[in-house]
């Protein structure tokens, strides 16, 4: 999946936040997250398809929290001191 962001900064944020979370089942799904430029990229290797569509179910809704969360706070935050 490649997501993009405003900045690279903001991709490097999502990143950051992403991969605090271990995959649940982390003998059967495989996440590698990457920036490249102001684009967050993830890759999956799952055991099964129906698992690869539940995690990158879940990661999404995730990615959309961060998106969200990022529009409300991510600008004020980089103008405090």
């Amino acid at each position: 999946l490649r997501i993009p962001f405003v900045s690279e900064k903001h991709a490097k944020i999502a990143k950051q936040t992403l991969e605090v979370d271990r995959e649940l089942q982390p003998q059967s799904v495989k996440r590698i997250l990457e920036v490249d430029g102001r684009y967050l990229v993830t890759t999956y290797k799952t055991l099964t398809v129906r698992l690869a569509r539940l995690t990158a179910n879940s990661f999404l809704e995730n990615v959309d929290l961060v998106v969200r969360t990022l529009g409300e706070f991510g600008e004020e935050a980089e103008r405090r001191p």
